[in-house]
């Protein structure tokens, strides 16, 4: 049980170093793309500005996050040394804190987005805990 806990710990922690972190290097490498998109983001959600979503970099967004949650799962799966409680127990708790951020978010991003991003967590957290075989 320890181990289940310490590896959901691991992979919720993984994934939000790899979201912030690629998020950084993309900013970086993409500044007047990706990196204007994020700060204009930014101003909206916390000074509640203008913002209009750039539907291409959402639905990069949701293939980042696909890959994001497929390794954070694999990795509670290592840890955990099963790929069942684990992967499920994160996928539920990046699930809960994207549904936070969805509160905030909710009307400056469209609602398509809200709705696949946060349908993928699960299933993506899961099937990279499938791909660590025991």
């Amino acid at each position: 049980m320890i181990r289940i806990i310490l590896a959901v710990i691991a992979g919720f922690l993984a994934w939000s170093i790899l979201w912030v972190g690629s998020e950084q290097v993309l900013s970086a490498v993409f500044a007047d793309w990706f990196g204007a998109h994020q700060i204009a983001f930014e101003k909206a959600t916390f000074n509640k500005e203008p913002f209009t979503a750039d539907a291409t970099i959402l639905i990069f967004n949701v293939f980042r996050g696909i890959v994001v949650s497929i390794v954070s799962g694999y990795l509670a799966a290592l840890i955990a040394g099963e790929n069942k409680k684990s992967t499920l127990t994160l996928g539920i708790l990046l699930l809960a804190f994207g549904l936070f951020i969805v509160s905030m978010t909710w009307s400056i991003i469209p609602l398509w987005y809200h709705v696949v991003f946060s349908a993928m967590l699960i299933p993506m957290t899961i099937l990279g805990g499938k791909l660590k075989r025991f």
